[in-house]
């Protein structure tokens, strides 16, 4: 009987290795049947770099591996991968050409060129050392081959006998008839005339040319056989020799031949010969000689394959698997499932899969885990389409619950007894129409010891009952049932949990695909499945579902697929819409921001998710869920008010009086919080974050989704509770600035404070109290993260909340208006915070008294803000009251009373009053140290201040030494990321810029501005300063393009922040001015001090006159016209600045004075000269 199309690799038992390509043609040629024209090519094992073609010869399948070249080394290869592959092949034959000893060295018989020989053993005739004298083969037990087996050795010896080696030879010119009627083969006997045999001394003329090209005349050897007309080939069995040398030699192939008893020359044999049970069949092409041609290699190439076919068809199959299978083969079908026209990425879970199920032997079995909706049964899917060849039978089973399950072995039944009517137990279970005895009945059938090539494929196995959790049921039973005895509704969710291992085979054999929601089904190492990363293959998935074009291009698209996050589910209902109505992408994005519930039903179902709605798809998992934690059920709900990145358990342990009971029992420690997240997790709604913040535990995470699912389908009725709780939560754990890496905390809530802020312009309905104390620390935190805008509103928000509860002048009220003060102070509105301070101030007053802590407080404030304006006589005022009344309140050393004493230092040095600001300092710090200590965090700060006052005064060494101190002790207190010490990084990468140690400042500097990036983002104001100083080193080096970007990337990310006049921001634009005179860009230069000078004016008013960054602009733009020869404008500029220093300094101060001698240079040229001196001047060239 004909064997059927092998069902997989592992059916194959003969591989045939060809080193070139004529060689392989030779054998495909005699192909009975040609496998890879009747189906898909078989697939290869993993790393597998073979080509492979698959056959019929006679009543063998083979597969026919195709070598890259010739040599040992390369067979090696080929036979190490084909063995990977192929696992059951148990012959290998090396077929194709080779070089042959003119006479057999025992019977002395002729071999002439197109006969064949057959290997009776292999030895390595190149292995060895060469010595002085002569080369010496290794020869020992572990250099030489084995021989061939036993089952290979007797067949030779049959075919030595003289009935079959006429029989052989017959049937091999009955092959080479066959092979030479084809044309393309060129198969045909070259001619007597071409087989030569020269004497062994004779050696070829020139390489490169034939005998007769080159005119070869040496003597030649009689060849009786070739007397007689055209030999018919004969088979010649002896040993062959095998090397990575091509033999062209005639004197030393004798004495190989001589020495060893062999009969040809080839160069693959003994790359095979370890690997498989082994037979080398060559077609003599040359006399192994120098006088080597290419005309024999079709005709040799032929004559071998014809001998393998005729070899073959002695060779008895063994009664295997592969034949008997066929009685357990079923037709591959999908009929059960609904697949989608294209099959969009997960090419590394293919290939875990096929790692995992693609073993000869034993149990495999492949667990597929993830959301609902991410592609578990579509994956499943393309593995059967792609492997279903490698199977005997591939079987789908709803396993979503036992009564589908028992249905699936029902069908599977029928489709066994249509398939094969002799299956009476099956039949007989049939008939008996019990559900038990048809499942045992497939099972027994599957547990066949020939049986052992199926794939099942449970399907949906999403509410598991494993061992522990079933005796926790059982437990609970009693309590599952109402009074009148009926089960209730947990209890029924209940009994639809179950264990799927009870339907699998008893016999450990066969593979098994397990799609599951549930993270618990670990019968092996799960594949977890994640939402596609890539944006391609997103757009792939929708393109496929809404049928349109060039979608690539469309810009709404890639927003829409980067909102659905990579789930195709979400991709698939969206495309399914989109298929069915005119509307843009754009139009759906908004659609589905705006109406999301309402969308999601008006959506079309889909087949190949089993028409499951993305708004109802984890319904089922919520209510599996809701049976097995009730507090991880209320987390679903509670999470709609959070982000749905990062929820954390220190951000939940809030303790409020009214927090739910399950609320509370959830966060009383971190073992009841875990247990709800791993409840969560195991169903595929919830991941835990990798990301390690370095503050408090790692986060939890949903899918963009599923939070959508919960707030819009889970929460379809507005909650005012939760959402209460949520940012009750939220603002509880909003960190004092005193609390190590505050920082980070803030960044991570973040997130949540904007869906808490949004949600509060919803809720109107909260309590006035609770919403301004809330809205109050969600103000603080957008504030320190330079979110003025979000800030104000929250501001205002609190105290509209506040006057309205306890009226505009309570206490919590005026805490508000003076943080508003703060907050517009940040942004340079300068008369608004003054406003804000001077009503809280007052009110303040009125409440607690001139000299109370808190009304000192606000005082101290109005002394910073009149500082920055440059009001330094008024700011001394404030601090003075501030110092006087701290003093009479708390005591000349209290921390309190210093550090109004440390800003009176500060205020100082803006004044250029450096002996006062020292002696402030050295106050300031003495206290500090003596109450806090010398490494305390307010200590330091003192100490990093004292070094900005040395620098000032250019006592470089001094500075350094106190910035070293500063940073040591901060780097010890709060670690080396904390924003204070990043603080004195960033003052020592200033220090090293002056003193033009660049390398170290640009060092520093990097150090600074990576932290600040991590700790409050790239374009937050304090990372801005640092990229502003990196513009002055690089300026200072003269690296003006680098320093440009650096500046440029400064002045955008603060006029983002702070707006295009703020003063920060104008700061900036008069250093793009300053380096534009370095690089003689004089007309840009002049707008940008212009735009600062403007700025100044416009955000300060009559108050920019003594501010000093204006007047150092002021002088800038006098430096300029100097430099342009224009004497009245660069006058008028130092004027002015004079005025102002005068003012704020004094006329003494080195400031003054460097303005005036500029001014009076100035003043002595515009004067009018002496005749001798202007006719000088027309002498002297002005330079």
């Amino acid at each position: 009987m004909t064997p059927k199309r092998p069902a997989t690799r592992l059916d194959f038992e003969i591989a045939i290795i060809c080193a070139l390509v004529i060689e392989a043609d030779a054998v495909r040629g005699l192909f009975d049947r040609d496998w890879d024209d009747d189906g898909p090519p078989y697939d290869k094992a993993p790393g597998d770099s073979n080509a492979y073609s698959a056959g019929l010869l006679g009543r063998h399948n083979v597969v026919l591996a195709y070598m890259p070249g010739m040599g040992k080394a390369k067979a090696a290869n080929v036979a190490s991968n084909c063995r990977t592959s192929f696992p059951n092949i148990r012959l290998a034959l090396v077929v194709g050409v080779c070089g042959v000893v003119p006479h057999v060295p025992d019977t002395k018989d002729e071999i002439v060129l197109g006969d064949v020989i057959m290997s009776s053993g292999v030895i390595q005739y190149d292995l060895g050392r060469w010595l002085p004298e002569q080369f010496v083969r290794k020869n020992t037990l572990l250099d030489s081959l084995g021989r061939p087996n036993a089952e290979i050795l007797t067949l030779l010896a049959k075919l030595g006998s003289i009935h079959d080696r006429k029989r052989l030879r017959d049937k091999l010119a009955g092959h080479l008839e066959v092979l030479q009627e084809e044309p393309e083969l060129k198969a045909e006997y070259p001619g007597i005339a071409h087989d030569k045999l020269f004497n062994a001394t004779y050696r070829h003329i020139s390489d490169g040319k034939t005998c007769e090209e080159c005119g070869c005349n040496g003597d030649l050897i009689r060849r009786h056989r070739l007397d007689q007309g055209i030999p018919k080939p004969v088979v010649h069995a002896g040993l062959i020799a095998s090397g990575d040398t091509v033999m062209k030699s005639g004197e030393r192939r004798d004495n190989i031949a001589r020495d060893e008893g062999i009969i040809g020359f080839e160069m693959e044999g003994a790359g095979m010969w370890d690997t498989f049970p082994c037979l080398v069949i060559k077609g003599a092409c040359d006399y192994a000689d120098s006088h080597k041609t290419k005309v024999w290699q079709r005709y040799a190439s032929a004559t071998a394959a014809a001998c393998t076919k005729a070899f073959l068809e002695y060779w008895v199959p063994s009664v295997t698997k592969s034949h008997i299978q066929c009685e357990y083969t079923l037709a591959f079908s999908l009929s059960e499932v609904a697949d989608v026209d294209r099959f969009v990425g997960r090419k590394d879970e293919l290939a875990q899969m096929h790692n995992i199920l693609d073993k000869p032997d034993g149990r495999r079995i492949a667990v597929l885990h993830g959301l609902g909706g991410i592609g578990k049964t579509q994956l499943a899917i393309a593995y059967l389409k792609t492997y279903h060849s490698n199977y005997s039978a591939t079987i789908w089973l709803n396993a979503s619950d036992e009564i589908s399950l028992q249905q699936s072995f029902h069908e599977i039944a029928e489709k066994i007894i249509r398939e094969y009517p002799a299956a009476i137990a099956i039949r007989t279970a049939m008939e008996s129409r019990d559900p038990y005895d048809i499942i045992q009945a497939v099972k027994r059938w599957l547990d066949e010891p020939n049986n052992d090539r199926w794939l099942l494929v449970f399907d949906n196995y999403d509410n598991p009952r494993l061992e522990k959790e079933r005796q926790v049921e059982n437990d609970e039973e009693n309590t599952k049932h109402s009074s009148d005895g009926h089960p209730k509704q947990e209890a029924t969710l209940a009994s639809k949990a179950y264990d799927v291992r009870t339907f699998f085979p008893n016999n450990y054999q066969g593979a098994i695909i397990i799609t599951t929601r549930s993270s618990t089904v670990r019968f092996s190492k799960p594949i977890s499945l994640k939402r596609f990363t890539r944006v391609n293959e997103s757009l792939e998935v929708l393109q496929s579902h809404s049928q349109r074009d060039k979608i690539e291009q469309d810009d709404a698209a890639i927003e829409l697929v980067q909102r659905l996050e990579g789930l195709p589910l979400a991709l698939a209902t969206a495309g399914a819409y989109l298929s069915q109505v005119s509307i843009s992408y754009a139009e759906y994005l908004k659609q589905y921001q705006e109406s999301w519930l309402r969308l999601q039903k008006k959506t079309p179902g889909l087949l190949s998710y089993e028409n499951r709605a993305m708004y109802s798809t984890w319904d089922i998992t919520y209510k599996q869920i809701k049976h097995r934690n009730h507090a991880a059920a209320m987390m679903l709900h509670l999470w709609a008010d959070f982000d749905k990145e990062d929820l954390w358990y220190e951000m939940l342990r809030y303790e409020g009086s009214e927090v739910p009971l399950w609320f509370k029992d959830m966060v009383q420690d971190r073992i009841s919080f875990d247990e709800v997240m791993r409840v969560l997790c195991s169903h595929g709604l919830v991941e835990t974050d990798q990301k390690e913040w370095g503050v408090d535990s790692r986060g939890y995470s949903v899918h963009e989704c599923v939070h959508a699912w919960m707030k819009y389908a889970l929460n379809a009725e507005q909650d005012i509770s939760m959402a209460h709780l949520a940012m009750s939560c939220i603002a509880s754990r909003i960190p004092d600035k005193d609390e190590a890496n505050y920082f980070l905390v803030q960044r991570r809530l973040l997130l949540h404070v904007d869906i808490c802020s949004s949600r509060l312009i919803e809720l109107v309905q909260l309590d006035d109290i609770d919403c301004g104390s809330i809205t109050h620390r969600f103000g603080s935190l957008y504030a320190d993260q330079c979110r003025y805008a979000k800030a104000e509103a929250m501001y205002n928000r609190s105290l509209q909340g506040r006057e309205k509860a306890w009226g505009p002048e309570h206490t919590s009220t005026l805490d508000t208006v003076n943080d508003l003060g703060l907050l517009y102070a940040d942004q340079g509105r300068y008369s608004e915070a003054e406003a804000m301070y001077n009503r809280a101030l007052q009110g303040n007053e009125k409440a607690w008294g001139p000299e109370h802590v808190w009304t000192l407080d606000i005082v101290n404030n109005l002394g910073i803000l009149y500082v920055e304006q440059g009001r330094y006589s008024e700011a001394a005022a404030m601090y003075n009251r501030a110092l006087q009344g701290r003093e009479k309140a708390w005591g000349p050393e209290h921390t309190s009373t210093l550090e109004i004493v440390n800003n009176l230092g500060i205020l100082y040095v803006e004044q250029g009053k450096y002996s006062e600001a020292e002696s402030m300092y050295n106050r300031a710090l003495q206290g500090k140290e003596k109450a806090w200590g010398p490494e305390h965090a307010s200590t330091l700060n003192t100490v990093n201040n004292l070094g900005v006052l040395y620098k000032a005064q250019g006592r470089y060494i001094e500075a350094e030494a106190i910035y070293n101190r500063a940073l040591q002790g901060k780097e010890k207190a709060w670690g080396p990321e904390h924003t204070s010490t990043l603080n004195t990084v960033n003052n020592l990468g200033l220090l090293y810029v002056e003193q033009g140690r660049y390398s170290e400042a640009e060092a520093v500097c990097n150090r600074a501005l990576q932290g600040r990036e991590k700790a409050w983002g790239p374009e937050h104001t304090s990372t801005l300063d640092t990229v502003n100083n990196l513009g002055l080193l690089y300026k200072a080096q003269g690296l003006y393009s680098e320093a440009e970007a650096m500046y440029n990337r400064a002045l955008q990310g603060k006029e983002k922040t702070w707006g295009p006049e703020h003063i920060s921001t104008l700061d900036t634009v008069n250093h793009i001015g300053a380096l534009y005179v370095e690089q003689g860009r004089y007309g840009e230069a002049e707008a940008m001090y212009n735009r600062a000078l403007q700025g100044y004016q416009q955000a300060l008013g009559t108050d920019a006159d003594t501010y000093p960054l204006a007047l150092n602009t002021l002088k800038n733009l006098g430096h300029l016209f100097y430099q342009l020869n224009k004497l009245g404008e660069a006058e008028n500029h130092y004027a002015r600045a004079q005025s102002g220093l005068a003012t704020i300094y004094g006329h003494n101060s080195d400031q003054y004075r460097e303005v005036s001698s500029q001014l009076s240079k100035i003043r002595d040229m515009q004067q009018p000269k002496p005749r001798w001196w202007q006719a000088l001047a027309r002498l002297i060239p002005y330079r």
